[in-house]
């Protein structure tokens, strides 16, 4: 078995909707080629992603969305009709070819699974994965098909395996979750900003699954401006337990890195402190309880330059078993980018402050941390941040 593999085309950037819009895969041209400037892809396995199947694409989406999707890339579906669907909306609006291109990225994710549970390799990270809003009938918050839900379908039904999905994107992983909310051999974890603020307005803590799913959907809401300190102890704290309670065969971890303070359609208020030890938290959970085995995807961002290259590249560090990147950015990489922004990066940290102390932080943690408590108390009968220190050796100061 080797170790790690990142799947990648630059064929998988035809997923574009427009120049402007949020989600521009200029996302993943920065981040490869800051992996690539440092030398870090030198020996490591890329493996191309493959097109997923309709049938693939039906143990998820209703087949009459797949064909309509198919008919919207081709300038042949009516307006009205690619209202019915979530298609032509200012969020996914319509280009050429989004069947092939959608259909790609989940034929990435799935790839990333198989090599994972065939036992080829240990981890995979597949950077253009990780739509989490599309549903069973409609595209929604930018995601055509669910990439995410897709995989896990297709993983259980050929190895009958246990899937853990955890979700650090600041919006709410509600199509993944809904995907799954009756099913008992699929666990959820979303952390995210309140749905009180942002899209898609769902993700409560009170959302716990249906039926055989009971107790296996878990949220957690932050209130928005939370910091650091309060969302990498509830990450901690609820990651650790879900693995304790569900016992899994496979980690899927979704990297949105739209959280971060600078991402301008958010409200949270992490930095890359987050971003250095949400993976290596993740990885660390993956040795003790699935004998290492981890996928992880990348998801949301939208501060192109200054936050997704970096956070994405710490999420790259961690699953090929290298501390956090530090110090300065590579000076190559820093000019190229310059002609096209004067936002690029000059090193992996934030350039302190990135905002004004926030007057409500004692109240926001003490909120989030009843949040956790609130969302635990029928699994865990007591739970105490003390009890945390052996739980990871990265520090939450």
């Amino acid at each position: 078995m080797k170790e790690f593999a990142y799947i990648y085309s630059e064929e998988e950037t035809n997923y574009r909707f427009s120049d402007i819009h949020p989600f521009n895969p200029i996302r993943l041209d920065l981040t490869v080629s800051l992996l690539e400037t440092m030398g870090a892809l030198k020996d490591v396995d890329c493996i191309a992603p493959r097109r997923a199947t309709d049938e693939e694409l039906r143990l998820v989406h209703d087949a009459d969305y797949i064909q309509a999707v198919k008919l919207a890339g081709q300038g042949e579906l009516t307006p009205m009709k690619a209202q019915m669907y979530g298609l032509g909306t200012e969020d996914t609006p319509v280009f050429p070819d989004m069947h092939e291109g959608a259909a790609l990225l989940v034929g990435g994710t799935i790839e990333a699974c198989e090599l994972v549970l065939s036992g080829r390799y240990k981890r995979t990270f597949h950077i253009a994965g990780g739509l989490h809003h599309g549903f069973r009938g409609r595209a929604s918050g930018f995601c055509i098909y669910n990439d995410t839900a897709v995989a896990m379908a297709a993983m259980i039904e050929k190895y009958a395996c246990r899937i853990l999905y955890v979700d650090t994107d600041a919006h709410h992983g509600d199509g993944v979750q809904w995907a799954f909310y009756n099913r008992s051999d699929a666990m959820t974890l979303s952390l995210h900003e309140t749905g009180r603020y942002l899209f898609p307005g769902t993700g409560m803590v009170t959302e716990r699954g249906s039926e055989e799913g009971y107790g296996f959907s878990w949220n957690i809401p932050f209130d928005a401006f939370t910091e650091d300190a309060s969302f990498l102890l509830a990450y901690r704290t609820a990651l650790f337990e879900a693995c304790e309670l569900f016992q899994p065969d496979l980690i899927i971890t979704q990297n949105g890195a739209d959280a971060h303070a600078l991402d301008p359609l958010t409200h949270l208020s992490l930095t890359m402190k987050s971003y250095e030890q949400i993976p290596q938290i993740a990885v660390e959970a993956a040795n003790r309880y699935t004998k290492g085995r981890i996928v992880a995807l990348g998801g949301g961002g939208y501060d192109w330059y200054r936050v997704v290259p970096r956070a994405w590249s710490q999420v790259f560090a961690a699953l090929t078993n290298r501390a956090p990147f530090s110090g300065d950015l590579p000076k190559d990489w820093i000019e190229r980018w310059t002609k096209q922004s004067t936002t690029v990066p000059t090193t992996w940290a934030d350039q302190m402050p990135l905002y004004p102390s926030i007057p409500r932080r004692p109240e926001i943690e003490e909120k989030n941390w009843e949040t956790v408590k609130r969302l635990l108390w029928p699994f865990v009968d007591d739970v105490k941040k003390e009890q945390l220190s052996d739980v990871s050796p990265y520090s939450i100061d």
